[in-house]
């Protein structure tokens, strides 16, 4: 017996969904059948698509409350509804704790905590009006779960945003659901820049006890689960998904211990 997810007639926003994880989870909700809203800077060469349709693009800096108003504006006037949010846009070049800048910290800061919170706030006020409420899904990451080390800022702001899902679930309940999706390594366009050629993601891959990095529609697949009557019951969640996570160190290093 096969489950199919529909969300014809939902409306979602996907900030930072026209590349890497965020593009993956708009073309799972436009083949899923909803209608989607993404953001950005730069409007991108081909937005996403899927089923026949593409995502709607608006431009906005998700770091801007003004602009953030801009895209609910956007999308509530043309599709007259906002279902869901997938607080997606987020990330961190390497930078050592000891040297980081005050203002290098609190950008990153501010891209991954103030800015879902800002946004979840302007989505709530539209969902609450609704009958059927809406969902809110923050993507965190692993960071905000262990050690981060040379993207510390990045690392907190994630576990702040864990923290948030937990809080915004209970006091927009009933009608509105957050959750957090807690990504382990996703391969997109860009991990050559955290992770080298082929064989370094190769041998990154081989750590993960599933023996690969999780591909843009892995999350995809499970903001769409989280945004689906499927969870009707599950808010204040954080779901783990990253393919079992790291392997000890200490096994590794106990197997190379002589025993002489």
């Amino acid at each position: 017996m096969s489950v199919a997810i529909d969300l014809s007639g939902r409306v979602a926003i996907v900030t930072g969904g026209a590349r890497g994880v965020g593009r993956g989870i708009s073309e799972r909700f436009l083949e899923a059948g909803a209608e989607v809203v993404i953001c950005g800077r730069n409007e991108p060469e081909s937005p996403p698509q899927a089923g026949g349709r593409q995502a709607v693009f608006t431009p906005g800096d998700v770091r801007e409350v003004e602009q953030i108003d801009a895209i609910v504006a956007f999308t509530t006037e043309r599709f007259k509804r906002l279902d869901v949010l997938v607080n997606n846009a987020g990330g961190s070049p390497n930078a050592e704790a000891a040297t980081a800048s005050p203002r290098f910290s609190e950008s990153i800061v501010r891209l991954n905590l103030m800015a879902p919170l800002h946004f979840s706030q302007r989505a709530n006020a539209v969902m609450q009006e609704q009958d059927q409420g809406g969902c809110i899904v923050n993507v965190a990451s692993v960071s905000g779960i262990r050690p981060s080390p040379g993207t510390a800022a990045y690392g907190a702001a994630k576990a702040g945003l864990l923290s948030l899902t937990q809080t915004l679930a209970v006091e927009w309940a009933p009608k509105v659901r957050v959750n957090a999706v807690t990504a382990g390594m996703i391969r997109t366009e860009q991990s050559h820049l955290h992770y080298g050629d082929e064989a370094g993601l190769a041998a990154v891959a081989a750590t993960v006890p599933l023996g690969r990095m999780g591909e843009p529609r892995d999350v995809g697949d499970l903001c769409l689960f989280l945004a689906s009557p499927l969870a009707s019951y599950v808010s204040g969640a954080n779901v783990l998904m990253h393919g079992g996570g790291e392997k000890p160190a200490f096994l590794g290093a106990a197997k190379n211990v002589s025993r002489d």
